[in-house]
């Protein structure tokens, strides 16, 4: 008996953990490659419809970004708002899928190489 508590004590922790860590991880930052930009305008504004016909606003950006050793590569990415002028974002890149994920980050958390390039 207390070997059938114990094993669904643990199975319980297992899958309260598992729960929190899928919570806490951003899956369309796993694996992807990082580079850095600024936001430099104000963004293309895309107007569209949802399946159930209700209109909604995103905003479409093309810009320059480096990686961490300065190599550039133009970049389109959609946000639901529009983006702060001159902020500096971390843009997780996939191959497969371009732009998944962004961060407005400090300059200061930026590779040298990659801020180098962003200052001219």
């Amino acid at each position: 008996m207390k070997k059938l508590i114990g094993a669904i004590a643990a199975i319980a922790v297992v899958l309260v953990g598992g729960l929190a860590i899928l919570q806490k991880v951003n899956f369309n930052r796993l694996g992807a490659d990082q580079y850095y930009t600024q936001i430099i305008d104000q963004g293309k504004m895309l107007e569209d419809k949802d399946d159930r016909g209700v209109k909604y606003v995103s905003y479409e950006y093309k810009l320059p970004a480096f990686d961490k050793d300065g190599r550039q590569k133009i970049l389109t990415f959609t946000a639901q708002k529009q983006l702060r002028e001159n902020a500096y974002l971390t843009l997780f890149v996939k191959d497969e899928k371009g732009v998944t994920s962004y961060q407005e980050v400090k300059k200061g958390d930026i590779p040298k190489k990659a801020s180098e390039k962003l200052g001219k």
